[in-house]
């Protein structure tokens, strides 16, 4: 076994021995985990795990695990090593990744700048190997805390593999004959390419706008508008691959159909029967391409308006003109605009006070069995 098989298992063999969630601040959890920590053999020895012993030898709750995240930060050595305590990532703990960060294009990263670091991962402990954590974000740390200079990772390896698994047969059973040209039955590695340049994008959008993240973070919490959020960088995403004459075209164009076809088709049946906020951005992209006649559906095929650009962008435009009512309106009262625009396009149960799916995608779901 290799150094870092040998660092994997013994991280393996930690996570086996913690205690509950709840108890992962506490002093006397984190002193024992140190003291375990500094007895491994492998572990111990790599810098990312002294950057973590330093940090919780002395953590108090609240406090930013700051050794911890200069390592990261720094891309020292491409370790990622920490406690980590995030909901929606359930089988995330005490985990260690290494990585290798994909290159960008050099306009792309300079025009649409931010602390993304999209990567292919090269090694991990068990946690990372959960299907669901395709990203990690500063704030899934035992801290809490995001800064402005903290990375944020999106595991493209995981992307290539969703596309392939899930949008790429829901492109052939329920999309027109020729409607995603260049990215049906790609490569992996222009489906690679595509989602790198898909998280860029997507981080550097949420911080633009009258009502940017993280400013506006507790503001859009509530799924519907957290979903409207996530559908309002990604339309944001397309237009600039189709708009930025200084983008590479076929890739730029490669890219758009990437982020296309993964928010209207693939999230359009995550979290059947409940859905997620990326399912209810979905079906608000449905919803309002359908209306306006950016897609028609016909015999259960959906087929792409030639304008649906236009309709894209006149998507984007109420959403901007709504939240620039941030500049005389509080925040409760461009919350509930928001709403109202989500709520038009999407179908909302009040007895479940839930929304309901498209009863189409439900229908694809059962019968590609995805």
């Amino acid at each position: 076994m290799d150094e870092m098989s040998s660092v994997f298992a013994e991280v393996d063999a930690l996570r086996k021995g913690l205690p509950e969630r709840a108890s992962y601040r506490s002093e006397e959890t984190l002193k024992e985990l140190a003291r375990q920590i500094e007895g491994t053999r492998h572990l111990s020895r790599q810098p990312a795990a002294q950057a973590f012993l330093e940090d919780i030898r002395s953590f108090t709750p609240g406090e930013r695990l700051r050794a911890t995240k200069e390592h990261i930060n720094s891309r020292r050595d491409n370790h990622l090593f920490s406690l980590f305590d995030a909901s929606y990532f359930p089988k995330l703990s005490l985990d260690y990744l290494t990585y290798e960060e994909l290159p960008a294009d050099a306009h792309l990263a300079e025009r649409y700048a931010s602390n993304t670091a999209p990567v292919r991962i090269t090694g991990r402990s068990a946690g990372f190997h959960s299907r669901v954590v395709v990203a990690l974000f500063p704030e899934n740390h035992l801290d809490g805390l995001q800064d402005p200079d903290d990375l944020i990772f999106y595991f493209i390896d995981k992307f290539v593999e969703r596309h392939n698994r899930i949008t790429r047969g829901m492109i052939d059973a329920v999309m027109a004959e020729g409607s995603f040209p260049l990215i049906q039955g790609a490569p992996d590695a222009t489906v690679e390419q595509a989602s790198s340049w898909w998280v860029r994008l997507h981080e550097y959008h949420h911080r633009q706008g009258d009502m940017p993240i993280p400013d506006f973070l507790d503001a859009k919490k509530y799924k519907p508008l957290a979903g409207l959020e996530e559908l309002r960088v990604d339309v944001s995403a397309m237009l600039a691959l189709l708009g930025d004459e200084k983008l590479p075209r076929e890739e730029a164009l490669t890219a758009y159909e990437y982020i296309l076809s993964e928010r209207l088709l693939r999230y359009a049946v995550e979290g059947i029967p409940r859905p997620n906020y990326d399912a209810v951005a979905s079906q608000l992209l449905f919803g309002y391409l359908e209306q306006h006649e950016g897609i028609r559906v016909k015999d259960s095929v959906i087929q792409l308006s030639p304008e649906i650009p236009e309709v894209l962008a006149r998507f984007l435009a109420e959403i901007h003109a709504i939240e620039a009512h941030i500049r005389e309106e509080p925040v409760a009262a461009v919350r509930k605009r928001l709403l109202a625009l989500t709520d038009k396009y999407t179908d909302y149960d009040p007895v479940a006070r839930d929304y309901r799916y498209v009863p189409f995608f439900a229908e694809v779901k059962k019968k590609l069995g995805i």
